[in-house]
């Protein structure tokens, strides 16, 4: 848990100073959300997590039981990764059900160290994240996403030519993996890989591949926005997409993925938007030190705005490169670029979201959502009748 020090003050009294672990941990939580809880009252704690979280359809957001899937929690604790479930809810409506969908986001670490050869880092990962997809699938998850270049190292801050051997076509080995599962499960799963296009004189992109509940590719998109803030300077490896804003409409509903940095970007969010998705996936690598106040903020800003739902999902742990490399920033080069901190969590058009998953474990976090929640926030607000695109684009 916390780890404490004491010290004393100047009346002699004894001080508790909490300090901060060296392991992702908040002074020893996991997340806020867990530091809050066992800090405060419960009547304390209850209109904070009020404050911080929301309501949805104006009460708390609902815990859900999965008892389809207890293997899934004895997996969890099997495999140590952090397992959450919530709901979010819409009103009942007179002339349409509910249109409910389970949805998942899975956060990990990379599974051998980086100096590990290329191809027993990718097998690794593919045996680590094996049974916390078996239990999204076990759970009844009907749509899941994955963290940006899920299937590698995040090498792309040290600027070095040879990781683009992790680079692959869209119908390679990664998608191959999951087609099974999502074959086997009925599940569309969003696979964001490092796309090696062999059929364009093998330009490499930052490429989300969208796999159907059959096994079949759906199609893809191109990471929109390409960072070049520090570490960050990912366009040696690619450049900007040229996909657009694609929305898949899936058997479970229409989806976009709006990749990692393109966050930063409202337009990117509201181009989703105005395409038609009803959950928008936001698969990123990014760490504390440069993102992290930012990381509840956009996303649900987002969602409010543009009336859908996103699934915002981040990497865990601290990864170490054989070769230091320096940010341009003049300070003093070194092997990695900070801890990903996880917390990945969903966010719903009502402003309501969920509580994080863990800061330094790898995770699965379900939430089911009633999409209908969606129309109803946009006859709520009207944000497209009030919204002059024409007039803020010097269109007219």
């Amino acid at each position: 848990m916390e780890k404490t020090q004491e010290t004393e003050a100047d009346n002699g009294e004894v001080k508790v100073e909490t300090k901060a672990l060296n392991d992702g941990s908040l002074c020893g939580y996991d997340s806020l959300h867990s530091l809050l809880k066992a800090n405060l009252k419960p009547e304390l704690f209850q209109e904070v997590n009020r404050v911080l979280l929301g309501l949805n359809c104006g009460r708390a957001i609902d815990n859900i039981a999965l008892p389809e899937s207890e293997c899934a929690k004895a997996v969890s604790s099997e495999h140590d990764f952090d397992l959450k479930a919530f709901c979010f809810h819409a009103d009942k409506e007179l002339l349409r059900a509910p249109r409910i969908v389970r949805v998942g986001l899975i956060q990990n670490s990379i599974a051998l160290p980086t100096t590990a050869s290329f191809l027993d880092q990718k097998r690794a990962i593919y045996q680590k994240l094996k049974p916390i997809i078996e239990a999204a699938g076990a759970s009844g998850v009907n749509i899941l996403c994955l963290q940006e270049a899920w299937m590698m190292p995040f090498a792309f801050c040290t600027r070095e030519k040879r990781w683009c051997e992790f680079a692959e076509p869209v119908d390679g080995e990664s998608t191959q993996f999951l087609q099974d599962f999502a074959l086997k499960y009925n599940m569309v799963i969003i696979s964001p890989i490092l796309e090696r296009d062999i059929n364009h004189g093998e330009t490499i992109w930052n490429t989300a591949v969208i796999i159907g509940n059959h096994g079949n590719i759906i199609g893809k998109h191109r990471k929109n926005h390409i960072p070049r803030v520090g570490d960050f300077n990912e366009s040696t490896y690619y450049i900007e997409g040229n996909t657009g804003h694609p929305v898949f409409e899936t058997v479970y509903g229409k989806i976009a993925v709006n990749i990692c940095y393109g966050r930063h970007h409202p337009l990117n969010w509201l181009a989703f938007g105005l395409n038609g998705a009803e959950i928008v996936f936001n698969p990123s690598a990014t760490v504390g030190e440069l993102s992290e106040p930012m990381w509840p903020i956009e996303a649900r800003n987002a969602a409010i705005a543009n009336s859908y739902f996103v699934g915002s999902i981040n990497r865990v742990g601290t990864e170490t490169f054989p070769n230091p490399f320096t940010s341009g920033d003049g300070k003093p080069q070194h092997a990695d670029f900070g801890h990903f901190y996880g917390s990945s969590h969903f966010s719903a058009p009502d402003a309501s979201c969920t509580p994080s998953l863990s800061r330094n474990r790898d995770g699965l976090l379900i939430t089911d959502m009633d999409l209908n929640l969606c129309r109803q926030l946009k006859d709520k607000w009207g944000f497209r009748m009030t919204a002059r695109f024409t007039a803020a684009f010097g269109l007219n």
